[in-house]
């Protein structure tokens, strides 16, 4: 039986989730397993999220709308000071919130912070902890981060729903992980129509593949002062329908001079590399053949400037 007013089965549920951690805790690469398609950027770089991104699960009986979120991290910047904003701001609307803690590393300082800070929300949302990167431990090891998470709760006066262990990259476990989310969900509607993975703008996600792109291999320092805008996307007139090219014209910003030679490379050399990089990843997310236009330009201290800060869209 469907009621009309809400289009959707009886018993259907739906509503938000993100996943929390620290740097490296696997957080995007368990959205993008969990949404079945890159919609997060990945990097063994802290702080590589920027946005709210939300990808779509769809299932016969639920809905699942999952926002991956920025870092929770100690602010040097009013970007960072931003960035924050937007994970509190997540963490009061969500319904759930599954805390990620790998199973490689002890539950340390860190964690600790993040719990005590979603311990203090006034509407505190369901708690899933997921220990992260199962697949990399032993069997003993595993069972100890299992324990952790069981001493931590009684630290920190917190209960969880449910300790799920699970591995993104191999897929072990990650419907469990969805399952359980799931039933946790109020009831209610379908937000998005199906075959819908994600509500971000082609913009974003194409400049965000970009950064991913320009973050491997850079220097420590650089990462935070990298940003990408997209100039303007368009396919090639006068192409065969059947072979369509996409023209995409794009800007690395970066905030020195020092870091636009870092980023272009002797003689070019790096930009090519994160050219040729970026665009395979937009092909494949587009379905397109891509042209990728790709330039470097230097916006002073952008990440402490309000005004430039808004123009990039933070």
């Amino acid at each position: 039986m469907t009621d009309p007013h809400i289009g959707a089965p009886e018993g259907f549920r739906s509503g938000f989730a993100c996943f929390v951690g620290r740097p490296n805790a696997g957080k995007s690469t368990l959205a993008n397993a969990v949404v079945g398609s890159k919609i997060a950027i990945t990097s063994s770089k802290p702080q590589t999220t920027r946005h709210v991104i939300r990808g779509i699960v769809h299932r016969p009986d639920a809905q699942l709308v999952l926002i991956d979120t920025p870092g929770l991290h100690k602010p040097r910047t009013l970007l960072g000071e931003r960035l924050n904003g937007l994970v509190y701001e997540t963490w009061s609307e969500v319904d759930v919130i599954g805390v990620c803690l790998p199973a490689n590393q002890h539950i340390g300082p860190g964690d600790e912070f993040l719990l005590a800070e979603i311990a203090k929300l006034p509407r505190r949302p369901h708690l899933v902890a997921i220990v992260t990167k199962s697949d990399t431990v032993s069997g003993e090891r595993l069972r100890r981060a299992l324990v952790e998470v069981t001493e931590a709760e009684e630290k920190l006066d917190l209960r969880f729903d449910a300790i799920i262990p699970c591995s993104a990259v191999s897929g072990e476990q990650v419907d469990e992980v969805i399952g359980v989310i799931v039933r946790l969900l109020p009831e209610g509607p379908a937000y998005y129509p199906a075959g819908e993975i994600t509500d971000e703008p082609t913009e974003t996600l194409v400049a965000e593949l970009i950064r991913e792109a320009a973050l491997e291999g850079v220097r420590d320092e650089l990462p935070h002062s990298i940003a990408v805008t997209i100039e303007e996307m368009r396919l090639r007139e006068g192409r065969p329908e059947d072979r369509p090219l996409l023209d995409v014209f794009a800007s690395m910003v970066v905030e020195r001079d020092s870091q636009k030679g870092i980023v272009i490379g002797h003689k070019g050399e790096r930009l090519r590399e994160v050219g040729s990089a970026a665009r395979q990843q937009i092909a494949r997310l587009l379905g397109t053949p891509v042209h990728l236009d790709l330039r470097v330009k230097v916006m002073k201290d952008w990440q402490r400037d309000p005004k430039q800060l808004n123009r990039l869209g933070f």
